[in-house]
């Protein structure tokens, strides 16, 4: 996804990328967007699945937990999320779901600002992932 992300972005996204000193797994931080129709990216790393008893779980909800701080800090009435450490980071699929929703949920009760919240999904399957948690949880 980052990839992506940087390549419809610019050059200019990548420049801003390298002033920010890195980003400490479970953190996050915020640059424009470059040449997106976002204004900003807030970026985030998320944690490497090792079996989950290295503190994964705490590691991805702060992913979401401080990425929603910096949308409510910067005054953003939207954010997209993709499903962060799913992909070549192993996360499994329905446990990260589950974390990014709750969380999320968690944040929208005392964020009135943030408005919308999207979860942006790789796959038909993760879609459909994401969507049986949203109507269980």
């Amino acid at each position: 996804m980052d990839g992506a992300i940087h390549r419809a972005a610019g050059p200019r996204l990548l420049e801003e990328c390298r002033k920010l000193g890195g980003c400490p797994t479970g953190q996050a931080k915020i640059t424009t967007g470059g040449n997106l129709p976002a204004s900003f990216v807030i970026h985030t790393v998320g944690p490497i699945w090792r079996g989950g008893r290295n503190r994964e779980d705490q590691q991805l909800r702060d992913c979401y937990l401080n990425s929603m701080k910096l949308a409510e800090q910067n005054a953003l009435r939207t954010i997209a999320f993709p499903s962060i450490s799913t992909g070549a980071y192993g996360f499994p699929i329905e446990r990260a779901a589950k974390i990014a929703v709750s969380t999320v949920r968690e944040c929208l009760g005392r964020m009135p600002e943030v408005q919308t919240v999207l979860f942006v999904c790789f796959s038909q399957s993760d879609y459909d992932v994401y969507q049986e948690v949203l109507e269980r949880e």
